[in-house]
């Protein structure tokens, strides 16, 4: 390796992609072809850096596969930050696999931290831990360090284990000031700054008020019973730590019966009027006999639903919640609750998101995702640029409003 090509990727490990560039703009061979993708990339320019770096594997021989190993990596890591989540992960698992065998566990170790960051991106919480956990982070440099800390504390923030992301991100700061790169150290100020931004609303007794995210998992450890909009369940006992005893009842399927349980626990201690559950639940202004019948059928099954967890009566207004166990009834709502908050949720991290890697990352189909962000734009919440394939949509942060790191993930044990 020459020595441009040698100062070159310095700059790059030191966050300078322009210095990077003086060096190698007008050399046309792979290894500075790999090098001007990889700064185009850090410059935000990730049309052209994949095509870059497509041709520096192109360019790179047979015999050179550990080259073209980290060519995989390269466009693996470009396809992530601009969110094109539907990359092959068979190329980078191979990629990975040449690279260990070949004894650069540096490469190798990042290609995993690109894996566990899609999965973690796409909710796939257990597949990220088990991956993560088969990683020592100790021999890595300090910008390597400082990533892996990123995704730990990635992980535990959606565990809602705040403790834990607050030692990782402790860690990944110091790791990011040895580095001496701004913008790692950006980038874990951003998350940081996640832990002290409201992660729910707390419900109760006709009052509500922000929950940062240790007051969450505060909550999850108590004995309240908790009607959880952000999850969809109603629940009682601590569902935290490695072994939950709590109870969970499941309402993710069942939207008119969350409706229900969700009036019945904003009016707890008090009943709810039949109008306003008939509002909430079916959206009836006017009841008839038949929206009343519904009512009662819907009750029923609620009431069966709860059973283990609260009693559901009738009054002479309408109905009222009791619960077996718990002294205290809550709901717990997300902070900003909107048509679409959860595709806001995902567009609030800054990058610019195509709709399929929305759909793979909510879960949904694409269709469903493109009329929803069709409606965001005519509320001029959200914008879009590009055309075809290549459309992105993008929102700047909302305040107040949790990103994809405290997107709701499943309950443990739930």
């Amino acid at each position: 390796m020459d020595s441009l090509i040698t100062a070159a990727a310095r700059a790059l490990a030191a966050g300078d992609p322009l210095g990077a560039l003086n060096r190698v703009a007008l050399r046309d061979d792979a290894p500075a072809l790999v090098l001007r993708g990889i700064a185009m990339a850090q410059l935000g320019d990730f049309a052209r850096a994949k095509d870059l770096v497509k041709r520096a594997a192109r360019g790179f021989g047979a015999k050179e596969a550990v080259a073209r190993a980290r060519c995989v990596v390269a466009e693996a890591e470009i396809a992530l930050v601009s969110r094109e989540l539907g990359w092959p992960t068979k190329a980078l698992d191979a990629a990975r696999a040449t690279l260990e065998q070949a004894g650069d566990r540096l490469n190798a170790a990042h290609a995993r931290h690109l894996e566990i960051r899609r999965l973690l991106l796409v909710g796939h919480l257990d597949e990220a831990e088990r991956t993560l956990g088969g990683l020592d982070p100790a021999p890595f440099p300090p910008a390597s360090r400082a990533a892996h800390e990123l995704v730990v504390a990635g992980i535990a923030m959606r565990r809602l284990r705040a403790k834990t992301a607050r030692a990782a991100l402790a860690r990944a700061e110091h790791a990011a000031q040895q580095a001496g790169i701004p913008a790692l150290a950006a980038e874990v100020a951003s998350a940081l700054r996640l832990l002290e931004t409201p992660a729910a609303r707390l419900v109760a007794r006709g009052e509500e008020r922000p929950l940062r995210l240790e007051e969450v998992e505060a909550l999850q450890a108590s004995t309240a019973l908790v009607v959880d909009a952000c999850r969809h369940v109603v629940r009682q006992g601590s569902m935290t730590g490695s072994t939950p005893n709590g109870v969970v009842v499941s309402l993710a399927g069942r939207p008119v019966l969350f409706a229900l349980a969700r009036a019945l626990a904003e009016a707890w201690p008090a009943d709810a009027a039949r109008a306003t559950l008939l509002a909430r639940a079916f959206g009836a202004r006017h009841a008839d006999e038949s929206h009343r019948a519904r009512l009662r059928v819907e009750i029923g099954r609620l009431r069966a639903k709860l059973r283990p967890l609260a009693a559901v009566s009738a009054t002479a207004r309408g109905f009222a919640l009791s619960p077996r166990r718990a002294r205290e009834i809550v709901v717990l709502a997300r902070p900003v609750e909107e048509p679409h908050g959860d595709v806001l949720a995902f567009l609030a991290d800054g990058e610019a998101w195509s709709s399929s890697a929305l759909a793979l990352a909510l879960g949904a189909s694409q269709r469903t995702v493109q009329r929803a962000l069709d409606s965001l734009a005519m509320a001029g919440k959200v914008q879009s640029f590009g055309r075809g394939r290549a459309r992105r949509w993008l929102t700047p942060p909302v305040p107040g409003f949790t990103t994809t790191l405290l997107l709701p993930a499943p309950l443990p044990g739930g």
